[in-house]
């Protein structure tokens, strides 16, 4: 019974010492994962292909867009089994800020039949097949010449990638190591910030990295009318700069095509002028002759700012007329014209009149009869109270009002984007992107 109870014990511990040491002994021989060929990029992430799918559908159903029934999760899925991919596992984003270069891989549950979905691709793009070779091994690759698109497969991965980088961002995929996850991928896929949301994307680039953003991840959300993008900043260091709970703001500004408007606690940022944000943000202005040191001695923190809309004004010009003996003379007239709304208030405080010196110094801004330009403005109106600066166009001042919000509003071809600051703490920052999708989708003529 003894030696019966000895024998159990000796095999339990060898089993135990050959499963420990099994990585080690065999290590070498087993296939790189899909997640350890991820590359380096500026960018990262990640994207569940059927649910973001399914997301998505309200919206192009809604949107009437023609190819709708082949984005649908039940279309993709039984196409991605016919040629061998898994898009029931993530796939995986990559890109370079230089060039826009960007790829994907996504993982093969059978090689032999990518092949079938290439012949079938070549019947409608000219597709070019070719080899290189790396480290002794000879890899086929398929090319689109025309778009410089590359794509290539080995047993677990399909690579693809469109950019003039592809063979040195493929050897990187291909010389993975079986557990060689490299490091920016380890902390991406352990961050825990959206692990719901279906498109996730995080950024290595080193713009961020310069102002002390340790960690920037972003994240896709969608209705039936428009694209969300949520946005996460961690810095290693304190923002320096918080929200107000209430500022100025235009009361039309909502309606208007271009806006900012931002209420922030800047007050600890000035003390730190050797901060990387604070140093990044001056040498943003030094490209456009902007005082920046100036602005943020004289600013409080509170800005508005719209642009839009049509507004009618009184303006006098001088035209040349004959007299009653056909002698030329100058004669002052006025007409009514119609020029674009443009209103511009900014927080200021005993400071400010040296700031407005020195844009006019700049060039930014300039005197023009009574009025005032900045840059190509129409001509604005300006009133200096002791906690503000006030121009306007037109021959009304805008009506205000109280406001918490932080967001900056752009219209580019009809489609109006809003960015919203949505909350700081002491070093994270919330944010997001919203965009209507439905002249977008009319601009590149999908509906």
């Amino acid at each position: 019974m003894a030696r019966k109870i000895f024998t159990i014990v000796v095999l339990a511990a060898a089993l135990g010492l050959f499963l420990y040491f099994r990585p080690l002994l065999f290590g070498g021989n087993r296939e790189p994962r899909v997640v350890d060929r991820l590359p380096n990029a500026d960018f990262i992430g990640r994207a569940n292909v059927l649910e973001l799918a399914q997301e998505t559908s309200a919206m192009m159903y809604y949107h009437k867009i023609v190819y709708r029934d082949f984005t649908t999760p039940e279309f993709l899925l039984a196409q991605c089994k016919t040629y061998g991919l898994n898009i029931q596992k993530p796939t995986y984003l990559f890109g370079f800020e230089k060039n826009n270069e960007w790829g994907f891989i996504v993982e093969v549950s059978d090689s032999s039949k990518i092949r079938l979905g290439l012949e079938r691709l070549g019947k409608i793009v000219d597709i070019t097949e070719g080899e290189f070779e790396f480290n002794g091994i000879k890899q086929k690759i398929y090319r689109y010449p025309k778009e410089k698109m590359y794509l290539t497969y080995g047993k677990n991965y399909l690579f693809f990638f469109k950019g003039r980088k592809f063979q040195e961002v493929a050897e990187e995929v291909i010389a993975a190591q079986y557990d060689g996850i490299r490091e920016p991928w380890k902390r991406f896929l352990r961050n825990r910030k959206f692990k719901d949301e279906h498109l996730v994307i995080g950024s290595n680039w080193d713009e961020l990295k310069n102002i002390g953003i340790k960690t920037a991840i972003f994240a896709h959300d969608s209705d039936s009318l428009s694209f969300n993008l949520k946005c996460y900043l961690k810095r290693t260091i304190p923002f320096y700069i918080q929200m107000k709970q209430v500022g100025w703001s235009f009361s039309s500004i909502d309606a208007a095509e271009k806006s900012v408007n931002l209420h922030l606690d800047i007050s600890e940022l000035k003390k730190h002028p050797q901060d990387s944000l604070y140093i990044k943000l001056s040498q943003l202005g030094k490209r456009f002759g902007f005082p920046f040191k100036d602005f943020m001695r004289a600013w409080n923190g509170s800005l508005s700012f719209m642009e839009g809309g049509l507004q009618n004004v009184t303006e006098t010009y001088i035209e040349t007329e004959l007299d009653e003996d056909f002698n030329p003379i100058e004669v002052e007239k006025t007409r009514n014209v119609q020029i674009s709304g443009y209103s511009l208030s900014l927080g200021m405080n005993n400071f400010g009149e040296q700031f407005l010196n020195r844009l006019m110094e700049k060039g930014i801004l300039r005197t023009d009869g009574e009025g005032f330009r900045v840059l190509f403005s129409p001509l604005l109106n300006y009133v200096r109270t002791q906690n503000e600066m006030l121009f306007y166009s037109g021959s009304q001042a805008p009506r205000r009002k109280f406001s918490t919000d932080n967001h900056i509003t752009w219209t580019v071809e009809g489609t109006r984007y809003l960015f919203s600051i949505d909350s700081i703490a002491r070093y994270e920052v919330f944010g997001s992107l919203h965009i209507p999708v439905r002249r977008i989708f009319r601009r590149n003529k999908l509906i």
